[in-house]
């Protein structure tokens, strides 16, 4: 945890951007796997995290905006579960950490939910994206299962957005740290994986080095030779000279912030002549992206900047032709790159996705429903304090090649006789994760090679 003065100071500060009403928060529960006492490991919902720091299961907490009281209720342990899991700190014991002052029994919280019902007052509460979620918002609120994320609170949306978006000097010092170690899970399965490997084994290897650290990770590994799928979590198959290999993965520290990189490196020590160009035209794209940001601008012109370099960089090679500007305008690009340049993070890999993107990635804004520019998770002006990440990428997608050319779609922008053989390539892309600062950027954590000469040093070492 943080000292408390920052917790209290994060429900200060959350308490004057709301009138009155009571704010309520559910922590997560254990959830099984495939028998009740066989659990997942225990991940707490991210925002009750960032207002309360108890990283435990069972709590829930409540800001009462009218009494200016905070609370936190759960169950204490019981000698049936110490026996098994050892002794605990009580709820009044862990709260005080966290600067609460008043403690109760979840059964004193069903009494002061139904007071509040009774006496007709706001209940604010953040769409519910767990089951368990959704099922006490109905036998508390009588909410119902499917509506519970229509009735969630803008107002509280819109608060807790703002405000978790703007990263402060010690949350800062945490993406620095958990952004480093990503950085080294990166650097070990480039260095590690060799042909005749199974990709689960180098799976496994970045996962070791997240963990060795303390941490784990802070989503499911993506570290595939079938780049051209962009959430391919399928780890069977057996790496071989002359594949690309594109690892997409990022650890999760001890106070829950998460790391997220990309990087794509040869299974041979070198990469061919055709991977080159592929690689290089993705990393200039990603290098474009990097050099744009600055406070004020909006990230859907990161992005173009991102869609232009691709399309231009792919006009030289004879993959596109015609005019850029409106190639972009039409989504032609999107058959190389359809999907976002980047989105938010922090405490949430996706930060605050739950949350809504419309409210937190676009300010209130509506999305794009144009293929390719519909998947941009960020779409609003970055400011002083906002982390996100950048990363565009190249990939050859076989199914989405045969559908466009069927359909005879953007003939003037597409030289399919050239695509076509390139349906075999997969995908490329390289991703970092950057501060927005008053005069531009900083690109966190440690280095990621990313240049083809600093990843084919890092590949040699592997043989």
């Amino acid at each position: 945890m943080f000292k408390k003065e920052t917790y209290i100071n994060r429900r200060k500060q959350l308490k004057s951007q709301l009138d009155s009403g009571i704010l309520l928060f559910l922590g997560n529960e254990e959830s099984s796997m495939n028998y009740l006492d066989n659990t997942y490991r225990f991940r707490q919902d991210s925002s009750f995290l960032y207002y309360f720091g108890l990283d435990y299961p069972g709590l829930v907490g409540i800001i009462d905006l009218d009494n200016d009281k905070d609370y936190i209720f759960g169950d204490d342990l019981t000698i049936d579960h110490i026996v098994w899991m050892g002794s605990q700190p009580t709820i009044k014991e862990q709260s005080e950490n966290a600067g609460i002052k008043y403690t109760g029994q979840m059964s004193e919280m069903f009494d002061f939910i139904k007071s509040a019902k009774q006496k007709k007052r706001k209940i604010h509460f953040l769409p519910a994206y767990r089951p368990e979620h959704q099922i006490k918002l109905y036998n508390w609120l009588d909410i119902p299962v499917n509506e519970s994320s229509k009735l969630a609170s803008i107002d509280l949306i819109v608060a807790v957005g703002e405000q978790r978006n703007i990263k402060t000097e010690e949350e800062i010092e945490q993406l620095e740290q958990v952004v480093s170690v990503t950085a080294d899970m990166h650097h070990a399965a480039m260095q590690y994986a060799r042909p005749g490997m199974k990709e689960y084994e180098i799976a496994a290897k970045v996962h070791e080095v997240a963990q060795a650290a303390g941490g784990d990770i802070s989503f499911p590994i993506i570290a595939t030779i079938n780049g051209q799928t962009l959430h391919n979590h399928y780890h069977g198959n057996a790496i071989k000279e002359g594949d690309l290999f594109l690892l997409d993965a990022g650890a999760e520290n001890e106070l829950r912030y998460a790391g997220d990189m990309s990087s794509t490196f040869p299974v041979s020590a070198k990469f061919t002549q055709r991977q080159k160009e592929i690689y290089q035209i993705a990393l200039n794209a990603h290098n474009a992206a990097i050099e744009a940001i600055k406070p004020g601008i909006n990230f859907k012109d990161i992005h173009f900047t991102a869609s232009r370099t691709i399309f231009e960089g792919l006009k030289d090679l004879g993959f596109t032709k015609g005019n850029t500007e409106e190639a972009i305008q039409a989504g032609a690009h999107a058959l190389f790159f359809p999907c976002g340049t980047g989105h938010l993070m922090g405490l949430d890999v996706h930060d605050m996705e739950n949350l809504g993107e419309q409210y937190v990635g676009y300010a209130g804004q509506a999305k794009s429903t144009l293929f390719g520019l519909k998947s941009l998770r960020l779409g609003r002006e970055l400011q002083t304090g906002y982390v996100v990440t950048i990363e565009p990428g190249i990939y050859f997608i076989p199914e989405l090649i045969d559908l466009w050319k069927s359909q005879n779609k953007f003939i003037e922008f597409i030289n399919y006789d050239k695509v076509e053989k390139y349906k075999d390539f997969g995908g490329t892309r390289n991703e970092e994760d950057i501060l927005i600062t008053e005069s531009g950027y900083k690109i966190l954590g440690k280095p990621l090679a990313k240049s083809i000469k600093d990843v084919e040093e890092e590949r040699a070492k592997a043989f």
